[in-house]
């Protein structure tokens, strides 16, 4: 049972594909503590996932939407404020692809093509959201918008590929659209850099099963599940976080500190 943190708030949260996702955990978490929201993602993802049964736990509506398309996202926020009775509260931007991962190009060798859309559905989305959003003026004041983002924007992991650029650029527009959003409406814009993380889009990253591991051995209090990753959203978008704002923040159990653990070290003075 939840402690009612979101009780008469409303919004929107993309990407929930199946139980893995971290949007699927969120929306049940929201559920939990009181919200009611409406459920979005592309219809080819919607084809491949299980939408559906979250719906029906949640009692939420689907509306399927193309973010990289500023026509489905006007549709979206009009028929989310009809579902719902009024504007929303917070909005979840879960939402990643890399065509050069799935194809398997090494970064170095990208195909521009792919790479554009890799920027464009992981990163340029969330601005398209956030405009959309503003325009239409669908966001409460005092308002929340997360996005899920990865420490690759800041650090270099080879097979993480332009993904890594996506989430860079992910971070700045949070940065610079929480700006302008938290001066005309003071609505808020985070970002969540979660540990690595066995979704349905982080498994098709190479070798994730090693960064997985990895993070494992260098953070402090382990991984952060997606289950700890949907409670951290849900203090986001309550109003116990309202002065916390353009901050990318790191959900990682202390992975983004450690320099090196004891268990890397022993690791290397065994071999």
């Amino acid at each position: 049972m939840g402690n009612n943190l979101l009780k008469g708030k409303k919004g929107i949260i993309f990407g929930a594909l199946d139980e893995r996702s971290i949007a699927w955990k969120v929306a049940l978490r929201a559920k939990d503590e009181g919200a009611d929201f409406v459920l979005s993602n592309a219809p080819v993802a919607m084809r491949l996932g299980a939408i559906n049964e979250l719906a029906e736990k949640t009692k939420s509506e689907i509306i399927p939407a193309d973010a990289t398309s500023n026509k489905d996202l006007e549709e979206l926020f009009d028929r989310s404020q009809e579902i719902l009775g009024g504007t929303l509260d917070f909005v979840l931007h879960s939402i990643g692809m890399s065509p050069n991962v799935r194809k398997k190009k090494h970064y170095t060798g990208l195909n521009h093509d792919f790479y554009h859309k890799t920027l464009d559905v992981s990163a340029m989305s969330f601005h398209r959201v956030l405009q959309t959003a503003m325009e239409k003026d669908a966001i409460n004041e005092w308002g929340s918008v997360l996005a899920l983002t990865y420490i690759a924007a800041q650090r270099v992991f080879p097979d993480y590929n332009d993904m890594a650029d996506a989430k860079s650029l992910l971070e700045s527009i949070a940065r610079s659209f929480g700006y302008h959003y938290g001066k005309k409406k003071k609505v808020r814009i985070n970002t969540i850099s979660q540990s690595p993380t066995p979704t349905t889009a982080g498994t098709g990253v190479k070798g994730f099963d090693n960064f997985i591991d990895f993070a494992e051995s260098m953070s402090p209090l382990g991984n952060a599940s997606a289950d700890d990753c949907a409670n951290y959203c849900i203090s986001l978008f309550s109003d116990l976080t309202r002065m916390v704002t353009m901050q990318n923040l790191f959900h990682d159990g202390g992975f983004s500190y450690t320099g090196v653990s004891q268990e890397i070290v022993e690791g290397f003075n065994k071999q």
